[in-house]
């Protein structure tokens, strides 16, 4: 019952926060504007907690408040500063940034050197990852032996087996970014439950009223990710854990988030989200 009332709650309380913006909240449009951005970058720093969004619209769009924008102008070096956080590249430009070959640079990011920030499924239906040009630049400065010179073992093992730790390391990063977002345990349960195959997801959850509020919980696709059907198919993949090793982590990470939300509802008595 805790839990039936708990999607009920979920689903009035979304009702509320989708009210009709008050005149202190502006639309993507207007904000990205007010910041100097592109649309893209706005959804970038959205996703990086640079710029906070505030309550959606009725239909889903992402409103911001006048103080979040006047917070974000009043940073230090505004706006280059916040356009060069967001810069994202692909492979080519980034080889290009970091002065190396473009193989070189796919195999760093193949073996989990870099982490692709986001990704965008070309008229091929292949993945052209993306990366952010200043972790780039903060990693050339790091690990300059990377850049230059052999392979480390580690490393030549890794292209020996054909591995690609690029869609294992954007899901970390992506699942980290979304987290850190809510504080909610339903929200949060919700957020590793979206990584699952169904299969794993009704071993770690096996009661289906659950299942229904961690779906309706479910964060949204990420922004780029393709309205193409068959460009779809290809993003969905991306989405999901693949390795025997990160199922068994996001399984138990879910079961582990689960037992603390039915904890807190048996606790509080809440019937939707905090």
């Amino acid at each position: 019952m805790e839990v039936k009332s708990r999607v009920l709650g979920s689903a009035a309380g979304r009702g509320l926060a989708a009210g009709a913006p008050g005149p202190e909240l502006v639309g993507g449009g207007r904000a990205a504007g007010e910041l100097g951005l592109k649309r893209g970058e706005l959804a970038r720093a959205v996703q990086l907690g640079m710029v906070r969004a505030g309550p959606c619209a009725s239909g889903g769009a992402a409103r911001f408040a006048w103080a979040e924008l006047d917070r974000v102008k009043a940073g230090d070096g505004f706006p280059d500063t916040l356009r060069e956080r967001v810069r994202t590249v692909g492979a080519a430009e980034a080889s290009g940034l970091l002065a190396i070959s473009p193989g070189r640079f796919t195999r760093l990011a193949r073996c989990g050197r870099v982490s692709p920030v986001g990704y965008r499924i070309n008229r091929y239906r292949a993945v052209v990852w993306l990366y952010l040009a200043a972790e780039l630049a903060e990693f050339a400065a790091r690990e300059p032996l990377l850049l230059r010179g052999s392979a480390p073992p580690e490393d030549r093992e890794l292209v020996e087996a054909r591995a690609d730790l690029r869609p294992r390391r954007w899901r970390g990063r992506h699942v980290g970014l979304l987290l850190r977002r809510t504080a909610d345990p339903w929200e949060r349960a919700a957020v590793l439950a979206s990584v699952l195959p169904e299969e794993e997801l009704e071993q770690a959850a096996p009661d289906p009223v659950e299942r229904i509020l961690l779906a309706g919980l479910a964060p949204p696709p990420p922004y780029g990710h393709p309205q193409v059907p068959a460009a779809a198919a290809v993003a969905l993949r991306l989405l999901r854990a693949e390795p025997p090793d990160e199922l068994c982590w996001y399984r138990t990470s879910l079961e582990f988030a689960l037992a603390g939300a039915r904890g807190q509802s048996k606790t509080t008595g809440e019937s939707g989200p905090t």
